[in-house]
Protein backbone atom coordinates (compact mmCIF):
# COMPACT_ATOMS: atom_id res chain seq x y z
CA UNK A 1 0.00 0.00 0.00
CA UNK A 2 1.72 3.23 -1.00
CA UNK A 3 1.33 6.50 1.50
CA UNK A 4 -0.49 9.58 0.32
CA UNK A 5 0.97 13.08 1.69
CA UNK A 6 -0.85 15.74 1.76
CA UNK A 7 0.40 17.63 -1.11
CA UNK A 8 -1.04 14.51 -3.48
CA UNK A 9 -4.02 14.96 -1.80
CA UNK A 10 -4.58 18.00 -2.92
CA UNK A 11 -2.85 18.65 -5.62
CA UNK A 12 -3.86 15.42 -7.34
CA UNK A 13 0.36 14.47 -7.91
CA UNK A 14 2.71 12.92 -5.96
CA UNK A 15 5.50 14.91 -4.26
CA UNK A 16 8.98 14.52 -5.30
CA UNK A 17 12.27 13.86 -3.59
CA UNK A 18 15.09 14.18 -5.60
CA UNK A 19 18.96 13.85 -5.60
CA UNK A 20 21.99 12.57 -7.43
CA UNK A 21 25.81 12.23 -7.24
CA UNK A 22 27.95 14.27 -9.32
CA UNK A 23 27.57 12.45 -12.02
CA UNK A 24 23.96 13.12 -12.07
CA UNK A 25 24.00 16.64 -11.26
CA UNK A 26 23.16 18.40 -14.14
CA UNK A 27 20.26 15.91 -15.13
CA UNK A 28 18.90 16.11 -11.44
CA UNK A 29 19.17 19.98 -11.83
CA UNK A 30 17.08 19.71 -14.89
CA UNK A 31 14.37 17.50 -13.80
CA UNK A 32 13.61 19.74 -10.83
CA UNK A 33 13.30 22.85 -12.74
CA UNK A 34 11.09 20.61 -15.06
CA UNK A 35 9.30 18.86 -12.13
CA UNK A 36 7.87 22.37 -10.65
CA UNK A 37 6.85 23.54 -14.70
CA UNK A 38 4.66 20.66 -14.78
CA UNK A 39 2.82 21.31 -11.13
CA UNK A 40 4.93 18.77 -9.06
CA UNK A 41 6.27 20.14 -5.42
CA UNK A 42 9.44 18.74 -4.98
CA UNK A 43 12.41 18.71 -2.61
CA UNK A 44 15.71 18.71 -3.91
CA UNK A 45 18.13 16.49 -1.15
CA UNK A 46 21.13 17.78 -3.22
CA UNK A 47 23.66 18.18 -3.59
CA UNK A 48 24.13 21.80 -4.60
CA UNK A 49 26.85 21.39 -7.16
CA UNK A 50 28.78 18.95 -9.35
CA UNK A 51 31.47 18.44 -6.52
CA UNK A 52 32.12 14.72 -6.01
CA UNK A 53 29.94 12.84 -3.37
CA UNK A 54 29.17 9.79 -2.33
CA UNK A 55 26.19 8.35 -4.15
CA UNK A 56 25.04 6.32 -0.99
CA UNK A 57 24.88 9.19 0.81
CA UNK A 58 22.21 10.72 -1.64
CA UNK A 59 20.32 7.39 -2.18
CA UNK A 60 19.73 7.23 1.67
CA UNK A 61 18.05 10.96 1.85
CA UNK A 62 15.78 10.15 -0.86
CA UNK A 63 14.66 6.78 0.27
CA UNK A 64 14.40 7.65 3.82
CA UNK A 65 12.23 10.71 2.97
CA UNK A 66 10.00 8.86 0.80
CA UNK A 67 9.84 5.77 3.06
CA UNK A 68 9.20 8.20 6.42
CA UNK A 69 6.03 9.92 4.36
CA UNK A 70 7.41 12.58 3.82
CA UNK A 71 7.79 12.64 0.16
CA UNK A 72 5.22 10.35 -2.34
CA UNK A 73 7.81 9.31 -4.65
CA UNK A 74 11.83 9.25 -5.48
CA UNK A 75 14.11 10.37 -8.11
CA UNK A 76 17.79 9.42 -8.07
CA UNK A 77 19.97 9.94 -10.75
CA UNK A 78 24.25 8.85 -11.01
CA UNK A 79 26.25 7.94 -13.94
CA UNK A 80 24.16 4.60 -14.48
CA UNK A 81 21.12 4.87 -12.22
CA UNK A 82 22.57 1.35 -10.89
CA UNK A 83 24.17 2.28 -7.62
CA UNK A 84 21.93 4.46 -6.31
CA UNK A 85 19.12 1.71 -7.23
CA UNK A 86 21.06 -1.02 -5.21
CA UNK A 87 22.00 1.72 -2.27
CA UNK A 88 18.02 3.31 -1.95
CA UNK A 89 16.65 -0.90 -1.80
CA UNK A 90 18.41 -1.06 1.60
CA UNK A 91 16.10 0.96 3.15
CA UNK A 92 12.83 -0.78 4.22
CA UNK A 93 10.04 -0.16 2.51
CA UNK A 94 11.53 1.16 -0.66
CA UNK A 95 11.38 -0.38 -3.98
CA UNK A 96 13.33 1.29 -6.35
CA UNK A 97 13.52 0.59 -9.70
CA UNK A 98 16.73 1.60 -12.07
CA UNK A 99 14.86 2.93 -15.41
CA UNK A 100 16.02 3.85 -18.88
CA UNK A 101 12.62 3.69 -20.85
CA UNK A 102 9.07 5.10 -20.45
CA UNK A 103 7.62 1.64 -20.76
CA UNK A 104 9.88 0.11 -18.03
CA UNK A 105 9.27 3.01 -15.65
CA UNK A 106 5.66 2.39 -16.18
CA UNK A 107 5.96 -1.32 -15.60
CA UNK A 108 8.14 -0.67 -12.61
CA UNK A 109 4.73 1.30 -10.79
CA UNK A 110 1.99 -0.81 -12.43
CA UNK A 111 3.67 -4.31 -11.40
CA UNK A 112 6.31 -3.84 -8.54
CA UNK A 113 4.83 -0.67 -6.60
CA UNK A 114 8.20 0.87 -7.28
CA UNK A 115 8.41 4.27 -5.31
CA UNK A 116 11.42 5.56 -6.14
CA UNK A 117 12.96 5.81 -9.98
CA UNK A 118 17.08 5.58 -10.57
CA UNK A 119 18.02 7.06 -13.50
CA UNK A 120 21.12 7.57 -16.02
CA UNK A 121 22.51 10.82 -16.24
CA UNK A 122 25.17 9.47 -18.65
CA UNK A 123 23.29 6.82 -20.79
CA UNK A 124 20.16 8.69 -21.07
CA UNK A 125 19.34 11.59 -22.71
CA UNK A 126 17.72 14.70 -20.58
CA UNK A 127 14.55 14.59 -22.40
CA UNK A 128 14.33 10.83 -22.42
CA UNK A 129 14.67 11.10 -18.54
CA UNK A 130 11.51 13.46 -18.24
CA UNK A 131 9.55 10.90 -20.07
CA UNK A 132 10.45 8.22 -17.48
CA UNK A 133 9.74 10.53 -14.60
CA UNK A 134 6.48 11.68 -15.60
CA UNK A 135 5.78 8.16 -16.73
CA UNK A 136 6.38 6.85 -13.43
CA UNK A 137 4.68 9.24 -11.64
CA UNK A 138 1.26 9.01 -13.28
CA UNK A 139 1.47 5.18 -13.38
CA UNK A 140 -0.62 3.73 -11.10
CA UNK A 141 0.14 0.54 -9.27
CA UNK A 142 -1.96 -2.25 -10.58
CA UNK A 143 -2.80 -4.58 -7.45
CA UNK A 144 -4.41 -8.15 -7.73
CA UNK A 145 -1.64 -10.95 -8.44
CA UNK A 146 0.84 -7.96 -8.47
CA UNK A 147 0.05 -7.26 -4.75
CA UNK A 148 0.97 -10.22 -3.74
CA UNK A 149 3.98 -10.78 -5.42
CA UNK A 150 4.91 -6.98 -3.84
CA UNK A 151 4.07 -8.40 -0.20
CA UNK A 152 6.61 -11.27 -0.86
CA UNK A 153 8.96 -8.89 -1.37
CA UNK A 154 8.52 -6.48 1.42
CA UNK A 155 8.90 -9.74 3.10
CA UNK A 156 11.98 -10.49 2.37
CA UNK A 157 13.15 -7.41 4.17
Amino acid sequence: MTQTTTDEAECGKPSVAIASDHAGYEQKSRLVTFLRQQGYTVVDLGPDDDSRVDYPDFAAKVAGTVASGQADKGVLVCGTGIGMAIAANKIAGIRAANVTTAQMAALARQHNDANVVSLSGRFVESEVNEHIVITFLSTDFEGGRHGLRVEKIDALG
